[in-house]
Order: C-alpha cells, then structure tokens, then sequence
C-alpha cells in the first residue's frame, strides 16, 4: 500500500491534534530507522518505523507520523518512535480539516479516464464538475479537445466549458478566478464541486493562486499590437527589455501573447513585472478539504488510448471542424495552434495528409501526457491511482474516506 497525505489544516483555533487512524505500509528506501517529510509550511513531519510490526521482509515496516496540530506543530519524541503513538497505525488530519466541504481534485495525463471518474464520483456524492483544460474553455472547439460529450454534460452539470470564443486570449489567471467563483457556487447550493483536468497551470491558479497582478487593459494592448505591425514583431522585445529584463530572457521572442502581457503588467504597476510578483504573496483557496488524485494507468495502455482517440477526431471530422474555424476567427488563432488543430490546419494547407496528420498529432499528444505527468509528480499532495478513471472508483472513495 502507498502511503496517503491529507493536508494540514490553517485553522487557528485548534490546540490538540485529533487523531484519525489508518494502517499503512511504506517500503524503507535506506538503511535508516527513521525519515522525514517537509509539509508544505516547512514543518517536519517525523516518522518512526515500529519495528515490532514487521511486513513482508525487513525493509517493510508499518509507520506513524508524528501528531500534527492544526496550527502545523509536531508532537513527538525524537524521531517519533520513541514514544507511545509508536503502532502500526498513520495518524493524520484534525476536526477542522474533516469539517470542511469536501473538494476532490482529479488529474492526470490526457485519456487517462478523468472525465469517467469525476462523472463516477459526482454520481456517488452528488456532485458537480468544474472543468480544468485551457482547450475546453473554449466554444465551438468540439472534436479536438475531447470534452464531455453532450450527453455526459446533461447526466452531470459541468463548469467551465464552452467559457470564451477562440479568438479570445483566456488566461490561467482569469481561470482560476472563475474556477474559485464556481467551486464555491457549487459548496453553497450543497453540492460537492470536483476539479477535473490535466492543465497544470490552470490548476495552480485554482488551488494556490497567482501574485496578483493587474487586469487587462485593452487599450495598452490595442496600442501595443499596432506597433507590432507598424515597425514590426521585435518591437515587443525591444519594449520588454527596457522595461523588465529578467522577463524578457524568460520569453521567446515570437511569444506575442506572452510578451504583450508582461508590458502589460510593467506599465501599469510602474515596475517589472519580476518585481510586482515576487513583491506579492499568492492567495491559496482556502475553506475546502481538497484531495488531489492523480491517474496513472500502464504507459502502453495509455498510449494506445491516446493512439485512438486522435484518429476518431479526424475520422468524426476534425478537418471540416476546424476549416470552419479558420474562415471564422483565421488562421492564425491562437486556440486553432494547439494539438490536433495544428495538424488539421496543415492537411487543410496541404503540407499533410490526413493519415500523416494523424500520426503527427498522435505523437504530440503522447509526449503531452508524459509532460502532463511530470507536472503533476512534483506536486507531493497528488495521491496516485494506478489505472484508469473508469477502474479506480472504488479506491477514489477510498481516498476521499467515503
């Protein structure tokens, strides 16, 4: 069994640690008796190894942590296994944390099952989901961002989906502002909210949010785009560079939508950008009992899904999708640059054929997900379900001590 994190509570109140007990197993990786995990506000969290409560060999060992107040203080003696909590048992959580409203977070690489489980656990706790993919925000984009299909959005309400047109630049900040906006509608009409998406960034800006920064400013921007096309693209460089050098070695000079932002923001806050977010503290959300799970089915498996879902996108349509797209908002949209569209541009230039097309979008979403997996491995809060969505209802609930 994989040891389980539950996140500390922030409450201010409470002055004893609450003990919840749950037999886990953990395989030593060292010679030593003892190790340590840093939580998130950079206490430690000590834990003994109980040698009188033996696994299957000498380097399995069932452990305890030391007791966590609410405050984020450890209680323990030494290493922890020195005094009596030393059992075949984990100890976790507190009253405030269990009080909380419930937010499951389900992430995970690209055809992974996401969408089956959150429609699962919805179903199960009366819930609905809150979308978190910077493709689905947008209308119209249907074949190739593999969102619920309709059917599923009216067996379950789903949010954030179908926000902006694809001519409109969405950031992960105006997402995680909606994102937060929906999560709390949903816990106030007493429904559990579950996250559900493999975009990284837009969950961080759900979950930990952003520094914040200015809104945008149309104007600066309008500004800013008739001078790219009177003297040229490097003019925003150039700009950037004056105003926040640090910025500017981050960004890659084609990067429009980036750099227009980050003049943006220096103009309007009257420093660098660099400076105004180191400057500011992040505003994590706050109310909930989040619990992160993450998806990690078998890699062939995985990509023989991904395999097949790319060629029943251009099989239902794709092409003819996005032509319809181009003649509408252009070529040069950003939303029609992302995978599959991409490829489907190329056929409709006649650079591809379909079937190279295929394989080439194919191939990008493969190497999507093993980025997607990487981004979320760093996160120590994920907890891991090794399978697909559709197969590990049963220990989602688990996790989320259903």
């Amino acid at each position: 069994m994989r040891p389980l994190v539950r996140p500390k509570s922030k409450s201010p109140t409470a002055s004893k640690p609450v003990l919840i007990m749950r037999t886990i197993v953990l395989k030593k990786s060292t010679g030593s008796n003892c190790f340590h995990i840093r939580s998130d506000d950079s206490h430690d969290m000590g834990f003994g190894i109980g040698s009188a409560y033996g696994g299957k060999d000498e380097n399995e060992r069932r452990i305890l942590p030391a007791a966590t107040t609410a405050t984020g203080s450890s209680h323990r003696g030494g290493c922890g296994h020195a005094d009596r909590h030393c059992v075949a048992r984990m100890a976790w959580g507190d009253a405030a944390v269990s009080a909380l409203p419930l937010l499951p977070v389900i992430v995970g690489p690209t055809a992974s099952g996401k969408t089956a489980l959150s429609l699962a656990l919805a179903e199960q706790l009366g819930g609905e989901i809150v979308s978190c993919d910077s493709v689905a925000v947008y209308q119209e984009m249907e074949l190739g961002t593999a969102k619920p299909s309709r059917e599923e959005r009216a067996q379950v309400r789903h949010h954030m989906i179908d926000v902006v047109s694809p001519n409109v630049e969405y950031t992960a900040g105006e997402y995680g502002r909606a994102a937060r906006a929906a999560v709390q509608d949903i816990a106030s009409r007493g429904k559990v909210p579950i996250v559900a998406g493999g975009t990284g960034l837009y969950l961080r800006a759900l979950l930990d949010g952003f520094s914040p920064v200015p809104q945008r400013d149309e104007a600066l921007r309008d500004k800013l785009r008739a001078a790219m096309e009177r003297r040229g693209p490097s003019v925003l460089m150039r700009v950037l560079r004056r105003l926040d050098a640090a910025a500017a070695s981050r960004i890659h000079e084609n990067d429009y939508p980036k750099l227009i932002r980050a003049i943006e923001v220096s103009v309007l806050e009257g420093r660098p950008m660099s400076d105004a977010w180191q400057a500011r503290s992040p505003s994590p959300l706050e109310g909930f009992r989040v619990v992160q799970m993450g998806l990690a089915p078998e890699r062939a498996a995985l990509y023989e899904r991904i395999n097949a879902r790319c060629a029943a996108m251009f099989n239902d349509g794709l092409v003819e999708e996005t032509r319809g797209l181009v003649a509408k908002y252009g070529a040069d949209c950003r939303a029609l640059g992302s995978l599959g569209y991409a490829e489907a541009q190329a056929v409709l230039r006649g650079e591809i054929t379909e079937a190279e097309a295929i394989a080439k979008a194919q191939t990008g979403h493969r190497n999507y997900s093993k980025r997607q997996g990487t981004w979320f491995r760093r996160d120590i809060r994920v907890q891991w379900l090794y399978g697909f969505g559709g197969d590990v209802v049963d220990e989602a609930l688990h996790l989320l001590a259903i």
